[in-house]
């Protein structure tokens, strides 16, 4: 009986070893992704410096933007959790030198649009969002409606340079700053880590099962 156990035996050690090292590896990685997104936050918190040059600026560094609200603007259709659907409003920038785009944050849908024109001075983050995919509607260009931010075609519509800048609070009053944080950043090692858990564990019951239905055949 005991050569008809080395078989299950062996695989159920096995399968285990190999779901639990699985799950221990996700909960590395969930302590390096916990780093990582830290230093995002607090890079996203420091101080702010000058606007670099088109092109340049790692995402979200921290720049402080000056000039003068356009009045041109997009909006471009979100969906906030307990608040409802509403636009988020995009903005040119003109800082004298340079036309750059400014994501000024959220208005409800409905919500009368306030003035977008005028001097400001804000902190801001560089941001390059990827939100377009093979889904996206194409904009509604007699409703000045956009589905996803799309900075070069937004950049193209608006005769301004391809640089966008988050601002990080609200700058003019009736559009709430919507500023950049990592939680649209995936962390899921840890539910991946109890899923392999969870399996090791029914692994080994399944295992212990087998085993027993073969010694309850034997004797």
């Amino acid at each position: 009986m005991l050569r008809r156990l080395i078989f299950p035996v062996l695989l159920g050690l096995a399968g285990c070893a190999i779901l639990i090292s699985l799950g221990t590896w996700q909960v590395q990685r969930q302590i390096w992704k916990n780093g990582v997104l830290a230093g995002i936050e607090a890079g996203i918190a420091a101080d702010p410096v000058a606007l670099p040059p088109e092109g340049q600026g790692e995402v979200y560094l921290p720049v402080a933007v000056s000039g003068r609200l356009t009045g041109e603007y997009l909006r471009v259709l979100v969906s906030r959790k307990q608040i409802g659907p509403g636009h988020r409003i995009i903005a040119v920038l003109d800082t004298g030198e340079r036309r750059v785009l400014a994501d000024l944050g959220f208005i409800r849908d409905g919500a009368a649009l306030p003035q977008i024109a005028g001097d400001y001075s804000f902190a801001a983050n560089l941001h390059r969002p990827q939100e377009v995919d093979a889904y996206t509607p194409a904009p509604d260009s007699a409703a000045n409606l956009w589905f996803a931010r799309d900075v070069e075609a937004m950049a193209q519509a608006l005769n301004t340079e391809a640089t966008f800048v988050v601002a990080r609070e609200t700058v003019v009053p009736g559009i709430e700053a919507m500023p950049l944080d990592t939680s649209g950043i995936p962390n899921d090692h840890l539910q991946y880590a109890i899923t392999w858990f969870l399996l090791a564990t029914v692994w080994a019951g399944m295992t212990g099962l087998l085993i027993w239905r073969i010694s309850q055949r034997r004797s």
